[in-house]
């Protein structure tokens, strides 16, 4: 029998209608993949598996019973890694957790339940950094819109604390790597696009696009950081420890 390959659309509730479909045809010879990020394989058999709510609500039903809270939130997260082969660690760990009598969360002897622990973990820093990164402009449209640049796909994960943190603004955090952004209108929060001209510099700060007030609290931000950098106390390997380089072209303070 050839090895099957099950193509879903990249989401979540993708991928966990891609596990119903291989534990509902008891497939053994099988591995899941984002049909966007098809890697060919020779002799291979390639189905897509439609998006399913209740198939995906089953199967995340079901893990919720056989693991913890924190198991739950790591096959989340080592999803929104979107690491080549993913896909298969979080099967194998899933075949696990359904296997088992016991709770397999911190069974770190099984190399897939110690990979997704590890992987979670990055996600869940990067998740934290864009938290304390993340650097508001105010726009025309009287909108503070913020871009990032990941290495993960945190996006969703920052949902609820920006909305308890400015509850009462309108804003956007756009995701530059992966073109979509969050929006939330004082109400809910929802997923959106975005169509910006080709030469829009993110690292900029725009007057078609933002508001005159903006820059002149940017030149005060600046400023105050500049007041309360000592430069005798100054330990850039500490620094950028905490706040790496790849984060500074996003940030007001590091402009010039």
């Amino acid at each position: 029998m050839k090895h099957k390959i099950l193509l879903y659309n990249g989401s979540f509730d993708g991928f966990l209608s891609a596990v119903f479909y291989v534990f509902e045809h008891k497939l053994i010879d099988v591995s899941i993949q984002n049909k966007f990020d098809i890697q060919n394989q020779l002799f291979s058999e390639k189905e897509t598996v439609f998006t399913d709510e209740a198939k995906a609500n089953r199967v995340w039903q079901g893990l919720q019973s056989k693991l913890s809270s924190q198991g739950c939130h790591r096959i989340y997260y080592a999803f929104l890694s979107e690491q080549t082969g993913v896909e298969a660690l979080l099967l194998d760990y899933i075949r696990y957790a359904f296997s088992s009598n016991t709770n397999i969360d911190k069974d770190y002897s099984n190399p897939s339940v110690l990979k997704i622990a590890q992987i979670a973990k990055m996600v869940g820093r990067e998740k934290h950094r864009m938290e304390a990164f993340v650097r508001f402009k105010l726009t025309k449209d009287d909108i503070y819109f913020a871009n990032i640049e990941p290495d993960f796909n945190v996006l969703p994960l920052l949902s609820k604390h920006f909305k308890n943190r400015y509850a009462d603004q309108k804003w956007i955090i756009y995701d530059i790597k992966r073109h979509y952004g969050l929006y939330y209108d004082l109400k809910t929060v929802t997923l959106m696009e975005m169509h910006l001209p080709d030469d829009f510099d993110f690292t900029k700060t725009d007057a078609d696009f933002f508001a005159k007030q903006e820059f002149e609290f940017q030149t005060l931000w600046q400023d105050y950081f500049k007041s309360t950098n000592i430069a005798s106390r100054k330990n850039m390997k500490l620094h950028i420890r905490h706040v790496p380089k790849r984060y500074w072209k996003y940030l007001s303070e590091k402009q010039p």
